[in-house]
C-alpha cells in the first residue's frame, strides 16, 4: 500500500492542466478591464465633445458631413435641416389652375393619383396662364401612401399646377389619412353640374331631331321656270363660225437633251 506522506503530496500538488486553467481565468478578467476602460474611455472623450452643438446646414452644403464630432442629432421637430430645393416630398394641387386634363392619372407608374370630371355646358374660367377651364373635378384625390415620389406627375402638368411642396413629414396614425383630398366641389354641387350638363345634352339632341323634321318640308320640290329659246344667229354670224378654221394643237417636245454622246463604232479592218 502507498505511504500517508505520498497520498498527501498527490492531494495537495497542483498538476500541469490545472495552472493553464487559472492563467486563462485571470487573463480573461483582465482582458475585460481592459476592454470596459477602453469603451468607457471612448464615451467619456464622446461625451467631453458633446459639449459643441451641432450648427443647421443644408444638406447640400459641402461641409455637411465634416463634422466629426460633437452632438450631430437634431432636436426634432424644434429643429429641422432645409429640404433640398429640387427634393420631391408632398403632392399639392392648386385647383384653381387644373383644367382637369387627366394626364397626371395616365403617366402615374402606381396608380395613386383618381379624378371624376364632369363636363361644363360653357367655358368655366382661365388658369393663372390663360388656360382655358372647361372641366369640373368632382374628384381629385392623392393617396400618398402609394406614391413612390417620381415626380411624372409634376413634369406632364401642362398648368403647372401640381407640384411636390417641402413638407415630407406627413406621419399619421390611420393609413387612411394619406388620401389627400383636393376637389372644390361638394357632392350636392358635383351631382348639380352633372344633371345641369345631361340637361343641355338633352336639349341639343332635341334640336337636332327638330332640324331633321324640318329639312324635308324645307326641301320640297318647286314648279320649274319656262325655258327661253336661244336667238336666231344671223348669216354672217353662221358663216364666220363655219369658215373659222380649227387650231392644231404643237406636238409634244421633250424639253430635256441627253447628256452622253453615242460613240464612234470603230472602223473595220
Amino acid at each position: 500500500m502507498p505511504s500517508t506522506k505520498s497520498c498527501a503530496n498527490r492531494i495537495h500538488r497542483p498538476t500541469q492542466p490545472s495552472i493553464f486553467k487559472m492563467k486563462a481565468y485571470f487573463q480573461s478578467i483582465l482582458d475585460g478591464i481592459q476592454s470596459t476602460r477602453k469603451g468607457m474611455a471612448l464615451t467619456w472623450k464622446h461625451a467631453w465633445a458633446a459639449r459643441n452643438q451641432r450648427s443647421i446646414q443644408n444638406i447640400q452644403d459641402p461641409d455637411y458631413f465634416n463634422q466629426k464630432a460633437g452632438i450631430v442629432t437634431l432636436q426634432y421637430p424644434q429643429q429641422q435641416i432645409p429640404t433640398p430645393v429640387n427634393g420631391r416630398y408632398q403632392l399639392h394641387n392648386e385647383m384653381d389652375d387644373c383644367i382637369v386634363c387627366d394626364k397626371c392619372v395616365k403617366v402615374c407608374p402606381v396608380d395613386c393619383i383618381e379624378i371624376d370630371p364632369i363636363k361644363a355646358t360653357g367655358l368655366v374660367g382661365t388658369a393663372s396662364d390663360g388656360s382655358p377651364i372647361r372641366l369640373y373635378a368632382a374628384k381629385f384625390d392623392i393617396d400618398m401612401s402609394k406614391c413612390c415620389f417620381c415626380g411624372l406627375c409634376t413634369t406632364v402638368c401642362p398648368t403647372e399646377c401640381l407640384t411636390m411642396t417641402s413638407e415630407y413629414d406627413f406621419s399619421v396614425f390611420d393609413v387612411k389619412e394619406h388620401n389627400f383630398e383636393f376637389a372644390n366641389l361638394t357632392p350636392e354641387q358635383a351631382a348639380e353640374k352633372r344633371a345641369l350638363y345631361e340637361q343641355f345634352v338633352a336639349e341639343k339632341e332635341a334640336a337636332k331631331e327638330a332640324a331633321k323634321t324640318a329639312a324635308p318640308m324645307q326641301a320640297a320640290p318647286q314648279p320649274a321656270a319656262p325655258m327661253q329659246a336661244a336667238p336666231a344667229q344671223t348669216e354672217t354670224e353662221q358663216t364666220n363660225t363655219e369658215e373659222k378654221p380649227a387650231t392644231p394643237k404643237p406636238a409634244f417636245k421633250p424639253a430635256f437633251k441627253p447628256s452622253f454622246k453615242p460613240k464612234p463604232k470603230p472602223d473595220a479592218e
